[in-house]
């Protein structure tokens, strides 16, 4: 098990912003919600990068399509993670582009688990993530672990 400091600063994958925005995390909505009280509970500095904004626009769009989207929940929720002073915004530095495409040399192509893997790995954050393929690749290439998972979370 980690320690309390490993949680102290904590940058957020993009399916646990979501709820904020009013949008569903499907079977993982409940772990979801339980993680962030408790994050907030403990104090923990919260962050977030403009590409996973980016990923819930994409998942936000889909929901326009379907005629699913709560555009005043989504608006609020937008305002509360860049405006309220809640979450931190991290800056991507050149670094973390490069490493993110090495990470997609080494095989994991997902670009936005790149971007947010990298900037935790440079800016000494944990990585609050469900993403076990992710984690598989990490473990697999012998990387530097800054993932976090619910259950680390929700043990503590």
């Amino acid at each position: 098990m980690r320690s309390r400091r490993e949680y102290s600063r904590v940058l957020l994958d993009t399916s646990f912003l979501l709820p904020t925005l009013g949008i569903a995390v499907g079977r993982h909505d409940a772990t979801v919600r339980r993680c962030l009280l408790k994050l907030s509970q403990a104090g923990a500095e919260i962050y977030f990068s403009r590409y996973s904004l980016l990923e819930a626009a994409w998942l936000a769009a889909r929901l326009v399509r379907k005629g699913a989207f709560d555009s005043y929940t989504y608006a609020t929720g937008l305002e509360s993670i860049v405006r309220s002073g809640r979450y931190n915004q991290v800056s991507e530095s050149p670094e973390v582009y490069l490493t993110a495409i090495r990470l997609y040399e080494l095989g994991h192509t997902d670009m936005i688990d790149n971007l947010l893997y990298a900037s935790s790995r440079h800016l000494g954050l944990g990585l609050l993530t469900l993403d076990e393929e992710l984690r598989a690749f990490i473990r697999d290439k012998g990387l530097e672990d800054t993932l976090i998972s619910p259950d680390d979370i929700l043990e503590f």
